[in-house]
């Protein structure tokens, strides 16, 4: 590939990137040298480097390497990169290719089974062995087919044993420098720096609004941002005052009524963002739904489907009593934030499936009722002023979630960028409408992502235990519609504890209403008629969150990925 991609990609005058000047011989035979940067950029990731023909061939590995036998993860082809390249460790500037720290995360020596790795890398397929400081052992990279005329893509298979994966303390500690990622961040000694004038841009001003979205205790971020802001921190007016004070003259009398679980509103998915109309954004979370219903002393965290989960979340409930009302009915989301702030439904499973006490947050969006007064009729931005002051002083786990903006495209851009879920758009003045999706509300999401009801799963194969990939589905007109197989996104404890649930949901029939069946003379998946006497059959009881590329011609998931159980969906209620 060369360097002219790389270099074609960056500014120098902005970016202390090595150019790649320096001529190299080229490495053909035995040993050579490789490197794995930990890369904080759009998105966390790790960039998997190998020493060959004079440059750094180079794979993005968003998971980093497997450690497990039989393990296998996406490795995405770059461009190659100067040999330079294996000692950078800094910041690139933001605007340029690849913006973020980047971090020596590894290095050692490598070898290839053959001793010939030009010709396996043309050939596809790389049998390494990697003596690093932190990964030992076998890996092996294979080339996968692309789409269309999209560049090959590649997985990297831990062979051979499996191997140990570095401690906590390691995963994030320079082999170069022994620093850590903030740490890196902060020195900025590797940074190009000149006399730059202060980013004012639009973009520039929604990034600083999405961090404070994702911090502590964001606040409204709107033209009159810092007079609310000190209206807040002055005033002595509690929140029965505040609901008060967002009364018109249409509304003098709120209808009385006593905290209760309200259906929560419902946001319609949409492509692009609406032309028209007076719409505010907030982000949109990788969470729980949940109705926080507060009665005197007692408080409740309702699902969607009402189930009671405040025994799931006991910091929660506290945090809710300890709110200044008597009564309230607060909508939000509870979610777990991983280490750059981002909500994570996979690390909200892990915590309820493999006991880790991560730390849980909940993220307050409505109020519908306060001190015996339903809040329902009152226009949104109304609503979310009282909010706000109910939870100003609020410690954590409690967050107040407000506006981020109202330029969506800009907004969706930044959030892209984040590695954020999507945004969710609502008119200034709605009311809150119980159950019902009315267009009020909407959402635009930067991945695909949704529910899908298991209905099955197949047997496991190599070194997989329990099961090896689950067949999901949706509903179409009371029918079980096949979506495909979901093969990876799990832990050995996930695997274990899915299996356990689905054992007890066994059934001899297979529920989806299309298998077998043929498209263009072709078994659908290779699911044939012998291989559907291999498969186990459950009820569709659980409903499965999953994040996928896109639906392909034939109506079915290319590259599924599980996420999590949704306890707080019912299983008839998941369409496509």
């Amino acid at each position: 590939m060369g360097l002219k991609e790389y270099k074609s990609k960056r500014d120098f005058r902005k970016t202390s990137e090595p150019k790649g000047a320096k001529s190299l011989p080229k490495v053909v035979r035995g040993a050579s040298r490789f490197v794995i940067h930990k890369h904080d950029a759009r998105r966390l990731h790790y960039d998997f480097r190998l020493q060959m023909e004079g440059v750094l061939k180079s794979w993005a590995l968003p998971k980093g390497l497997p450690w497990k036998r039989g393990e296998k993860h996406l490795a995405v082809e770059v461009e190659d990169h100067p040999m330079e390249y294996e000692d950078f460790e800094g910041v690139i500037p933001e605007g340029q290719y690849g913006g973020g720290t980047v971090m020596v995360w590894d290095r050692g020596n490598y070898h290839v089974y053959g001793e010939q790795p030009v010709k396996s890398l043309q050939e596809g397929k790389l049998h390494l062995v990697l003596d690093g400081k932190k990964a030992k052992g076998e890996w092996t990279l294979v080339r996968i087919r692309g789409r269309d005329d999209a560049k090959d893509q590649w997985l990297i298979l831990k062979t051979g044993d499996d191997a140990k994966a570095p401690p906590k303390r390691l995963e994030d500690q320079s082999v170069k420098s022994g620093r850590t990622m903030k740490q890196i961040a902060e020195a900025r000694d590797a940074e190009w720096e000149s006399n730059r004038e202060i980013d004012e841009s639009p973009r520039s001003k929604f990034k600083t609004r999405i961090r404070k979205a994702m911090a502590r205790k964001p606040v409204i971020p709107s033209e009159v941002e810092e007079s609310r802001r000190k209206e807040l921190k002055t005033s002595s007016w509690g929140p029965s005052t505040a609901l008060r004070s967002v009364q018109d003259d249409r509304l003098p009398n709120l209808p009385t009524a006593k905290a209760r679980f309200i259906d929560p509103m419902k946001a319609k998915l949409v492509e692009k963002p609406p032309a028209a109309g007076d719409w505010i954004y907030e982000l949109k979370f990788d969470g729980i739904r949940l109705i926080a219903v507060k009665s005197d002393n007692k408080v409740s965290l309702l699902s969607r489907n009402q189930n009671e989960l405040g025994g799931r979340f006991p910091e929660i409930v506290d945090a809710v009593k300890n709110l200044p009302a008597r009564e309230c009915v607060i909508d939000g989301e509870v979610v777990a934030l991983d280490e750059r702030g981002r909500s994570s439904f996979q690390l909200l499973q892990a915590r309820e499936m493999e006991g880790r006490r991560s730390p849980v947050y909940f993220y307050a969006f409505d109020l519908l009722q306060l001190d015996g007064k339903s809040l329902l009729l009152l226009p949104l931005e109304a609503r979310k002023n009282v909010l706000e002051k109910l939870c100003a002083d609020a410690d954590d786990p409690i967050r107040y979630s407000g506006a981020i903006g109202g330029d969506a495209k800009t907004l969706l851009d930044e959030v892209k960028r984040w590695g954020l879920e999507g945004i969710v758009g609502k008119q200034r003045n709605s009311v809150y409408e119980p159950g019902r999706r009315s267009g009020a509300w909407i959402k635009l999401k930067c991945v695909s992502q949704q529910e899908f009801v298991i209905g099955g799963y197949t047997p496991p194969q190599g070194a997989r235990k329990h099961f090896g990939a689950m067949l999901v589905g949706y509903y179409k007109d009371k029918k079980l519609i096949f979506a495909g197989k979901v093969g990876t996104g799990f832990t050995a404890k996930s695997l274990a504890s899915l299996h356990k649930k689905f054992q007890a949901e066994e059934r001899d029939d297979c529920p989806f209403v299309d298998l077998p069946s043929k498209q263009n003379g072709q078994w659908v998946q290779d699911i044939t008629p012998s291989m559907m006497r291999t498969m186990h059959w459950i009820n569709p009881k659980f409903v499965a969150e999953i994040k996928f590329a896109e639906w392909t011609r034939d109506g079915k998931l290319r590259a599924p990925v599980f996420v999590g159980l949704r306890e707080d969906k019912k299983p008839s209620d998941v369409v496509r």
